[in-house]
């Protein structure tokens, strides 16, 4: 198989793998205990779920769009 004709290189890869890491990190942020009919949590509005996961996982996805198109610098064949 030539590998110039597969539509992502290696390191595309290697970048969509990060960014999904990113987006589940920001899942796994956003989630812990819920309050329940008995009891009160006041940690489901900690900034941390509500400010910084969010954000976390925003930018988990617009780096997923950044690796797709990526475009590494292919040598040129005309060139010695």
């Amino acid at each position: 198989m030539n590998k110039q004709n597969l539509a992502f290189s290696k390191i595309n890869f290697i970048l969509l793998a990060i960014s999904v890491a990113i987006v589940v990190l920001g899942f796994i942020l956003m989630g812990g205990s819920g309050s329940t009919e008995t009891q009160y949590n006041p940690e489901i509005f900690s900034a941390m779920r509500i400010k910084v996961a969010p954000v976390v996982t925003f930018i988990g996805f617009i780096s997923i769009i950044g690796a797709i198109m990526y475009q590494p610098k292919r040598k040129d064949d005309t060139e010695a």
